[in-house]
């Protein structure tokens, strides 16, 4: 049995992500700070919705994440034999 996805706006202004038929928790939770609303020129929904969408592919991407992964193990091993601790943002 399939189960629906949508993106509700609750009062709050948060983004979730929920299944239809299901009043559980949400699948996702997207908050974005007033800043960063004042610079959309896009509705917070459909910025959400774009979100969503560009994660769904990149999970569905297999090829793409073993190549990010191995990347980000490179990245780390380097950074091990430098003894240096890096903030990734």
């Amino acid at each position: 049995m399939f189960s629906y996805l949508e993106l509700v706006e609750l009062p709050n202004g948060d983004i979730v992500l929920q299944r239809a038929d299901d009043d559980g928790e949400p699948l996702v939770v997207i908050s974005f700070s007033e800043e960063s609303r004042q610079f959309m020129t896009a509705p917070p929904l459909e910025v959400a919705r774009a979100m969503i969408q560009a994660g769904i592919q990149v999970a569905a991407d297999d090829g793409g994440m073993a190549i990010e992964e191995e990347l980000e193990e490179d990245e780390l091993s380097a950074e091990e034999s430098q003894g240096d601790t890096k903030t990734v943002h």
